[in-house]
């Protein structure tokens, strides 16, 4: 069984350490085993910050060194102008450096970055603390307007609710988009949001250049196997194409053509999942009209061939 460790740290939010908690728990094979293993691990009893006033304290049977066995270790959010402790710095890197995955949700990219573990490396982190990320770590490369960054073995997400994001993808990494849909549905949340934390982010829009793009969007997801134009989206819109790129950035943190070629690809993973469907039939029916195109963007957003993913994911009866 897959075993997650996640880190409590002294000050820890508790949002972002249920999170994993939650996920990972839900996720069970169709005989209703569970997945994964999951071990919160702590030193001693810690401060969990549910606000600023509103502190409690929690204990576990875990201790760190309980993370040093796990496949994944996952690093919640913690104060980020605090130094982390050295002893769990040292697990971290110890963990890493023998093949574990570790993850962070929100600040807890910090403690990764002091562990090493981001230099060179692409991240993430709550919109709020990526200059400082940026500044206190500039090996980091970081990118602030992303829900999450997977750089295989060690991986960061946004602030807070995109650490759900970060552990949907784990699951669906490590057991295909039906396991993850299925935990999806019983979070009651979407298996995969578009988009990233720049239309989170914190600045005003005049009200002469607001429009709701909702329609469109499933005007879009209706029709996944048309060649779709941006003149042709910016056509049901009925705005120009300046002003839908304007829109969508604003309400997507996306370009048009980019979110339909995310939303192409999922559907492209669960006809492969969930199908015997032709890879030549997948390709027309998600809009990438050959088999050639197909792969060349599954390769590029996947790592792998559309045959190999399906290989590796179907879901049999």
């Amino acid at each position: 069984m897959h075993v997650v460790a996640v880190l409590a740290l002294d000050s820890v939010s508790a949002f972002d350490l249920a999170i994993p908690c939650q996920v990972f728990a839900f996720a069970a094979h169709p005989d209703g085993e569970p997945a994964y293993e999951v071990r919160v691990c702590a030193e001693d009893t810690v401060t969990a910050a549910a606000g600023p006033a509103q502190p409690f304290r929690l204990s576990s049977a875990y201790r760190w060194d309980d993370a040093l066995d796990a496949d994944t270790v996952v690093v919640p959010g913690v104060p980020a102008e605090r130094e982390p402790h050295q002893r769990a710095v040292r697990l971290l890197a110890e963990a890493a450096g023998r093949g574990a995955r570790v993850a962070s949700i929100c600040t807890g990219a910090f403690v990764l970055a002091r562990a090493g573990l981001l230099e060179g490396r692409r991240a993430t982190t709550h919109w709020r603390f990526a200059e400082a990320l940026a500044r206190e770590y500039p090996g980091a490369h970081v990118d602030p307007s992303v829900l999450f960054v997977d750089e295989g073995r060690v991986l960061t997400s946004a602030g807070v609710a995109a650490g759900l994001d970060l552990c949907l993808h784990l699951v669906r990494r490590d057991y295909g988009a039906a396991m993850a849909a299925d935990v999806a549905r019983l979070m009651v949340m979407a298996p995969q949001r578009t988009g990233g934390q720049a239309q989170f982010i914190d600045y005003r829009v005049p009200e002469s250049d607001s429009a709701d793009l909702g329609d469109t969007m499933q005007w879009m997801r209706d029709r996944l196997h048309e060649p779709l134009t941006v003149a042709d989206i910016a056509a049901h819109a009925m705005m120009s194409k300046r002003s839908l790129a304007r829109h969508f950035q604003a309400q997507t943190g996306s370009t048009p053509l980019r979110w339909l070629l995310a939303h192409r690809l999922q559907r492209a993973r669960e006809l492969l999942e969930t199908t015997e469907v032709p890879v030549r039939l997948v390709a027309e029916a998600t809009g990438f009209g050959s088999v050639e195109t197909l792969r060349h963007h599954f390769a590029r957003q996947v790592g792998t061939t559309p045959s190999a993913y399906r290989a590796a994911f179907r879901v049999r009866p």
